[in-house]
């Protein structure tokens, strides 16, 4: 199976047991760019739906547009949480602000 169908299936899986809360860590990691957007599909369509959904992610224009809330990361530590707007808009952390600062080659 590819990197795109392996994460289906595993979020095929996970949602075999009814869960109301699922977490995705880097779920979209060394996926080609139409694979991601199904990725990106799936989580979308969770949270449509109403189930609670955690993300970790460099992917800010994703974070972005599904976030109600964002959480900033330091060595396991939030440095900075707040709405999408708040926290990548307008981060106040010089941390955060560095991170965001960088080529998204580079996250």
């Amino acid at each position: 199976l590819s990197g795109g169908q392996q994460q289906r299936v595993a979020i095929a899986r996970a949602l075999c047991m009814n869960p109301r809360v699922m977490f995705f860590d880097e779920a979209t990691s060394a996926l080609d760019p139409k694979l991601t957007e199904n990725i990106h599909r799936i989580i979308r369509g969770l949270a449509k739906e109403g189930m609670a959904v955690g993300i970790v992610t460099h992917e800010m224009d994703f974070a972005r547009a599904v976030s109600d809330r964002v959480a900033f990361l330091i060595d396991g530590r939030i440095v900075e949480q707040g709405t999408p707007e708040q926290v990548i808009e307008h981060p106040k952390d010089p941390r955060t602000q560095a991170f965001l600062a960088r080529p998204a080659a580079d996250a």
